[in-house]
């Protein structure tokens, strides 16, 4: 890995699971526009950035973040 590459952020934490529940941690991951961020751009290796856009989905369902900002 080149030091230009990001490191990802939950690898790096050793954390095992991505709450739904934490809106403010999945906002991070989300454009201005409440979209998903690419993980070329997030810098989250494959497998997290699949777990963490389950659980952004799943907390646009709950209504804990939103699906579009006007």
């Amino acid at each position: 890995m080149s030091e230009a590459q990001k490191q990802c952020h939950f690898c790096t934490n050793n954390a095992k699971i991505i709450n739904y529940k934490d809106s403010e941690l999945l906002r991070k991951y989300m454009t201005p526009q409440a979209r998903i961020m690419p993980k070329r751009r997030s810098g989250v290796c494959a497998k997290h950035q699949r777990i963490l856009a389950r659980a952004i989905k799943r907390a646009r369902t709950m209504g804990l973040v939103p699906f579009t900002i006007r």
